[in-house]
């Protein structure tokens, strides 16, 4: 059967270390990876980075515009943090994106290293199930001008400083006041991120296919203070009336310096990260996998 794709780019996490055995190093697997792809007759396009790290030659190189402008699906070798930067900057091009999983958990990278070739062969005939993800936009402002502007899978997360107390936020949605929050924190979660900080701080999982975000505190000086579940289609604005040293933290791969006044917006994206899974697939069956629920069950 003939490929439903004919570009494919191959993008890997480049400084993960050789373990104990159970999995290959990154350059090895992205090596047996373009060589199977190239047995099934498909162009291969090594993302820049990757190339450079790995010291892989012999292959098309492309940094990711310009894979996003050539390519018409990318194959991200990694953990879910490698998803999460790549699939942001791929997701303005409406490019889909594979993960093989190469890190700990693997929520959105679902294709385990060993073995990937009886999986990925029926995917790229288009035996897959799509799945999409919003994205956040999120800007930090500063007397009226905006400082900072940025696009988040997981989370946009406002902390306290590493060294002081808590810090204090205003938090409005749609132009109406929510409360004032004392707490280590605040996060702004997607769906995606329902499984990732959010989960640690008490908040609940969300299923990819709702248009919701989970607002939740981190450790709140008032334990009434619970998390809640909002519509992705307003505004959520935080102001940061007290607390020093304070960050903005966006999938926790950029970071924004906070001052007093500074007030942080969160708006849905107008871009969508594309995720190709296997014929089959379920979001339940990967929460059993990687929370282990059924673990003790006889």
């Amino acid at each position: 059967m003939k490929s439903t794709f004919r570009q494919i780019a191959l993008i890997g996490k480049y400084h993960l270390p050789v373990g104990s055995g159970a999995k290959p190093s990154s350059k090895q697997a992205l090596q047996s990876i373009a060589q199977f792809l190239l047995a099934q007759g498909l162009d291969v396009i090594l993302e820049h980075d990757t190339a450079s790290n790995t010291g892989i030659t012999g292959y098309t190189v492309m940094d990711v515009d310009g894979i996003g402008k050539t390519c018409d699906l990318a194959l991200v070798v990694g953990g879910d943090g490698t998803m999460l930067g790549y699939g942001r900057h791929l997701a303005k091009y409406d490019v889909p994106l594979i993960g093989i999983n190469q890190g700990r958990l693997g929520f959105i990278t679902d294709i385990p290293i060993q073995g990937f070739e009886s999986t990925l062969k029926p995917m790229l005939r288009g035996a897959f199930e799509e799945d999409k993800r919003a994205l956040i936009h999120a800007k930090v402002w500063r007397d009226g001008h905006c400082v900072f502007d940025t696009l988040a899978m997981n989370d946009v997360v406002v902390n306290r400083g590493a060294t002081s107390g808590m810090v204090e936020l205003r938090v409005e949605v749609d132009g109406r006041f929510v409360a004032n929050q004392r707490a280590d924190g605040l996060i702004i979660a997607t769906s995606t991120g329902s499984t990732a900080y959010s989960l640690s701080a008490g908040g609940p999982l969300l299923h990819p296919s709702l248009n919701a975000w989970v607002m939740a505190p981190i450790a709140p000086h008032t334990l009434s203070n619970r998390p809640i579940v909002l519509a992705d289609t307003g505004e959520i604005a935080i102001d940061l009336i007290a607390g020093r040293d304070a960050s903005a933290n966006f999938d926790m791969q950029s970071l924004a310096e906070l001052l007093i006044g500074d007030r942080i917006t969160v708006t849905r994206s107008k871009f969508s990260a594309r995720f190709l899974h296997p014929k089959g697939w379920s979001y339940f069956d990967t929460l059993r996998e990687k929370l282990h629920w059924n673990e003790g069950v006889a």
